[in-house]
């Protein structure tokens, strides 16, 4: 009995050990010509017992990098594409900058730091008003992330008003808007006018048509009763007498 312990490493273990063999096979086949074709057939074999990577775009590259390492890069044919090397295969990807500013606020993240920066950079006070009514609000959502109690909006207002140094001031119960009623008033009876002028054209197109039917429904009987064939009425026929009675 033959052991795995025994046997060659697999450098490519999900082809099988079949595949393996043949590689190995194919390291000691001296003519380059027949073990070129030998490489070929060996690279179909592949593609077949592994149909999911003929999803990839140009597959038998990728093939023919795999039969490469699973001879541990000491393959000699004539392949279609440029083998692949150890130090490409094998090579560490760079280390991430990761970023090393300190946050003051860590339950809240980096973005309430960017959303302070952006509502003190604005000229316009409305629109400061709203981006602070904002960050208030982005405030409480992180609260409740990680506090169960209820956030009041005293204590938004003067941690906020920590944080920037009384420059922004958060309000409770939400910021009104102002509004001018005239312009909205002007667009509401202008649209209710609208509204009135297209129920009275369908309610004068449904009484058009209701006349029209009832004409067509009178005609109909008038021919169906009183037809110069003198057979529709049968009140108006009149019936001569036997004589010879």
């Amino acid at each position: 009995m033959e052991y795995n312990t025994s046997r060659s490493k697999m450098l490519m273990p999900e082809y099988g050990r079949n595949v393996q063999r043949m590689v190995e096979y194919l390291m000691t086949i001296e003519d380059k010509d027949r073990r070129r074709k030998n490489a070929e057939a060996i690279i179909e074999l592949m593609g077949t017992l592994n149909p999911h990577l003929k999803t990839i775009e140009d597959y038998k590259h990728k093939l023919w990098d795999h039969l490469v390492q699973m001879t541990d890069f000491k393959l000699d044919v004539d392949a279609p594409y440029p083998p692949p090397t150890p130090e490409q295969l094998y090579k560490k990807p760079e280390p991430l900058p990761y970023p090393q500013n300190h946050i003051d606020h860590r339950h809240m993240g980096r973005n309430l730091e960017g959303l302070i920066q952006k509502a003190l950079d604005e000229k316009d006070p409305e629109k400061r008003q709203g981006l602070t009514q904002a960050i208030g609000y982005y405030m409480k959502l992180a609260y409740t992330n990680w506090h169960k109690e209820p956030v009041h909006d005293d204590m938004i207002r003067n941690e906020l008003n920590a944080l920037t140094n009384g420059q922004l001031q958060y309000e409770s119960g939400g910021y009104r808007v102002h509004f001018d009623l005239r312009s909205n008033f002007k667009q509401n009876t202008g649209s209710n006018n609208n509204s009135r002028n297209n129920n009275n054209r369908n309610n004068n197109n449904r009484n058009n048509n209701n006349r029209n039917n009832n004409n067509r429904n009178n005609n109909s009987n008038n021919d169906r009763g009183g037809g110069g064939n003198g057979y529709g009425n049968n009140n108006n026929r009149k019936f001569s007498k036997n004589k010879n009675k």
